[in-house]
C-alpha cells in the first residue's frame, strides 16, 4: 500500500486529503534528503548547498512526522500527548507503530530539536547518519499509519 495516496480516513474525508497532503509533503522531504546527501560521511562539509539541503528536508520531514503522529493520536481518541515524543508513544501504545520503530522516532524528535534550538552544535556525523538512516524510519512510520 502506498502511504502517500492511501491514508486512512475515508475516500474524500477531510482526515485523508490533510493527511495524504502531509505524507506527500514528507515524501517530497526524504527525496531531497536522499538527493543532496553525499555518498560517504567524509564529503559532508560544514556550510555547503548538500550540508544544509540535508538539514533542513530531515528536519521538515520530522515535524511533519510529528503533526501526523500528534493528528492520528486525536483522531484515534487517544489524547493530547504532553510532548511530541508521546505522540508516537501513544501510537506504539495501540499497536500502530512497533516498539523498534518507536523508539527510532522518539530520538529523531531528540535531533529535530538540535537542529532546531542548537544548530551550532550540530554534529555533522549523527546528521549524516541521520540523512542516511532517517528516510527509511519515516516511510516505515507513513505505512504503518496507511496500515491502520
Amino acid at each position: 500500500m502506498n502511504p502517500v495516496s492511501n491514508p486512512p480516513g475515508g475516500p474524500g474525508s477531510p482526515r485523508r486529503d490533510r493527511l495524504a497532503a502531509k505524507l506527500r509533503a514528507m515524501e517530497r522531504h526524504l527525496v531531497r534528503v536522499e538527493t543532496m546527501l553525499p555518498a560517504a560521511r567524509a564529503e559532508f562539509i560544514p556550510m555547503t548547498a548538500a550540508c544544509d539541503a540535508v538539514t533542513l528536508h530531515l528536519w521538515q520531514a520530522v515535524q511533519l512526522a510529528i503533526d501526523v503522529a500528534v493528528g492520528e493520536c486525536a483522531a484515534r481518541g487517544l489524547g493530547t500527548p504532553p510532548d511530541d515524543a508521546s505522540a508516537f508513544r501513544l501510537l506504539r501504545d495501540v499497536n500502530v507503530l512497533p516498539p523498534e520503530l518507536t523508539e527510532r522516532l522518539v530520538r529523531a524528535v531528540g535531533f529535530r530539536n538540535v537542529i532546531a534550538h542548537a544548530y551550532e552544535s550540530l554534529d555533522l556525523g549523527q546528521l549524516w547518519d541521520a540523512g542516511a538512516e532517517g528516510p527509511r524510519d519515516l516511510r516505515a512510520f507513513m505505512h504503518a499509519i496507511a496500515r491502520t
